[in-house]
């Protein structure tokens, strides 16, 4: 098991320590923007994030590949990876951690809007409309 964890960022962190380190270097406008939760939102604080975070599996992964992705900027998953939890996902060997994605608000929503339009075209080409 330590073999096949051996290049992966996640294997030994803390939730804790993973979410202290986005906040310090992103700050909670840009995390709610990206992550979308209530706990980021509203009166943030990492001890109330943490509660959230850890009774909410869903939440804890796409905070998880979100530091993957954006933070460590990791390789995105492959599809068989994709159902794996980040945190059982392995690297190839030699693969390390970049610098951190600088990101913005305005940057982030630029992204979504641009996956939503991916998204709507996509879904549009499976189901055409019908008059």
């Amino acid at each position: 098991m330590l073999e096949e964890q051996q290049n992966n960022p996640l294997h030994g962190l803390k939730l804790e320590t993973l979410l202290t380190e986005l906040v310090d270097h992103y700050g909670w406008e840009i995390l709610d923007t990206a992550m979308r939760f209530n706990c980021f939102h509203t009166n943030p604080t990492i001890a109330g994030s943490l509660k959230f975070l850890r009774k909410t599996e869903w939440a804890r992964e796409k905070l998880e590949a979100f530091y993957l992705s954006r933070f460590k900027r990791m390789p995105k998953p492959t599809a068989e990876e994709r159902d794996l939890p980040p945190r059982k996902r392995t690297f190839p060997v030699g693969i390390v951690p970049r610098e951190p994605m600088e990101l913005t608000v305005e940057s982030i929503l630029l992204s979504q809007a641009k996956a939503a339009s991916a998204y709507k075209a996509r879904s549009s080409r499976k189901h055409p409309r019908r008059r």
